[in-house]
């Protein structure tokens, strides 16, 4: 039975993790796709709008023609190196008039979100009829040769516009002709916030999915480990009182059978031992039943008939009569109060009291102390016994109907496991609490609490 549900359990969590897997790949997909679909949207927007850039292209042309045409003169006739007439390209006008301007129509036209460009240098060759074409410049698109703009990373950026164009070289290179290539470059501004936005409610509603199927696999997982342990606990129940029947069942038998003799039934003495004997086991049977079927009730169920008692009176009855049952065992008393008066049923709270006396026999103890303090408006009584202790793991079931500690079968001590239930029961009508410290070894002590 553990084995399978351990297996159910692996299959349930292979199962769990399988389809969070899937549903992350369904969200990253989608996003994706949203991603996509956005670039290709503002793409298509920014195509329309700069079909309407003439001005800025007219100024963007004229600028750079002059730009490159200084740059050719001082390369061809100064001799100057093309590292420089590379920096002086990438560093000229880097926040210039036509910067402004694009980002002024940016603005205008998509009052929504905010965009960054630049426009980079890709290719700037000097070459003539004569000799070979001399590439001062030519690099594959990198933001690091950004000339206009204000745009940091290419990452994520898309291709708007490309600026081609042969032109002469100036009047005193007219043999020279220029090659130049540039290209703009756009990007939205935390559009990683807006793709989020658009699948908020996808998110959304994939988080619920994914909680929803932990929330149903914990408790489904929480309701086959408590029906195991109901099972669990039933049959060790029926094992426990199927053992608790057969000693005063089988007496019986074989003083009935004993009774059948003509001589016992001749022996007066004997005839009257074995029906004492019959007696005592039908009184036993009985207080079996009646123990299962008093525990059966629950704490609203039982009906209390309360009196007015001295509350160390009452304790000293208890103990004197556990030293009749037990006089091998040290029974203690420390009272730190006196003749406190409470209302309580008599009958039900020395039986709660005794069940608490006999357990701690049951386990291993030679010393009991029993101790009471009053606390603002609060009696306790603690029992305190120096048995093996209850390992803590196993506090919160002790009051559990029909459950038993189990180290309980080494001191070959029986029982129903509705011991401690009835106790707990009991404080509860009465509206008090019971309370544990215990470890192995180190005994337990139980704490009953009434208020005064």
């Amino acid at each position: 039975m553990k084995q399978r549900i351990n297996l159910l359990i692996a299959f349930s969590v292979v199962a769990l993790i399988v389809l969070s897997v899937v549903q992350c790949y369904l969200v990253k997909t989608t996003y994706d796709y949203k991603v996509a679909q956005f670039h290709t949207e503002i793409k298509d927007k920014i195509a329309l709008i700069t079909n309407d850039y003439s001005d800025i292209d007219s100024a963007y042309v004229n600028k750079k023609e002059m730009l490159y045409k200084q740059l050719a003169q001082n390369y061809v006739l100064t001799k100057k190196p093309k590292f420089e007439i590379e920096s002086t390209l990438l560093d000229h006008e880097s926040g210039s008039e036509l910067t402004r301007k694009l980002q002024l129509k940016f603005k205008r036209e998509f009052p929504d979100i905010s965009i960054d460009f630049a426009i980079v240098l890709n290719k700037f060759v000097i070459y003539n009829s004569h000799k070979k074409a001399d590439t001062i410049f030519s690099k594959k698109p990198l933001i690091q040769s950004k000339i206009y703009g204000n745009l940091k990373s290419l990452n994520n950026a898309f291709l708007v516009r490309n600026y081609v164009s042969t032109t002469n070289g100036p009047e005193t290179l007219k043999e020279y002709k220029l090659l130049t290539e540039d290209s703009m470059y756009v990007s939205v501004i935390d559009w990683e916030m807006i793709i989020f936005e658009r699948m908020k409610m996808i998110l959304l509603l994939s988080l619920l999915s994914i909680l929803t199927l932990i929330t149903l696999f914990v408790i489904a997982i929480k309701a086959l480990i408590k029906q195991k342990k109901v099972s669990d606990v039933k049959t060790d129940f029926i094992n426990n009182i199927t053992h608790e029947l057969k000693t005063p069942l089988t007496t019986l038998g074989i003083s009935t059978k004993i009774l059948e003799r003509k001589d016992i039934r001749d022996n007066d003495e004997q005839f009257s031992s074995v029906l004492n004997t019959i007696s005592r086991q039908n009184n036993r049977l009985q207080s079996l039943i009646d123990q299962v079927m008093a525990n059966s009730l629950g704490e609203s169920d039982i009906e209390l008939q309360k009196e007015k008692i001295i509350a160390e009176s009452f304790l000293n009855a208890i103990v004197f009569d556990f030293k009749v049952a037990f006089p091998k065992v040290t029974l203690e008393t420390h009272f730190n109060t006196k003749e406190t008066l409470l209302v309580l049923d008599k009958f039900h709270l020395t039986t709660a009291i005794l069940n608490v006396l006999e357990n701690a026999v049951k386990y291993g103890s030679n010393t009991i102390t029993i101790k009471t303090e009053l606390i603002k408006n609060q009696f306790n009584i603690s029992i305190k016994d120096d048995g093996i202790g209850i390992s803590k793991s196993k506090h919160p079931l002790l009051f559990d109907k029909f459950y038993r500690v189990e180290q309980g079968n080494l001191h070959n001590a029986k029982g129903l496991g509705l011991g401690l239930y009835y106790v707990n029961q009991i404080i509860k009508a009465h509206q008090g609490t019971i309370a544990v410290i215990s470890d192995l070894g180190k005994g337990s002590e139980f704490t009953i609490m009434f208020k005064v």
